[in-house]
């Protein structure tokens, strides 16, 4: 791989990650009820459910974090996550109350 090649890798992974703002309340895990019961953990730069790892970003709106997914299946999807409470917020998929 070329130097410049790898110089535009490094930089635009610092620009993407410059660009979130981290899960802030969201970070930590949370079990879902509603659709799809499930548990979700919020870490910097990552989602993690049903033994997947999604890369994402994070936006703050108010008491709204929007999830970005940057990878997967998923991939340019934003997912508006209202927090509610320390230990409660609500997604369009179901409840979340925090475990962690």
């Amino acid at each position: 791989m070329s130097k410049l090649k790898i110089i535009f890798l490094l930089l635009s992974s610092a620009l993407l990650s410059a660009c979130s703002e981290g899960p802030g309340p969201l970070e930590g895990s949370w079990k879902m009820s509603g659709l799809m019961p499930l548990t979700v953990t919020y870490r910097d730069g990552e989602e993690e459910s049903m033994g997947l790892i999604s890369k994402v970003t994070y936006k703050h709106e108010g008491n709204d974090v929007l999830v970005t997914y940057v990878d997967g299946l998923a991939k340019g999807t934003t997912m508006r996550v209202s927090i509610t409470g320390p230990n409660t917020a609500v997604t369009g998929m179901g409840k979340l109350i925090r475990i962690k």
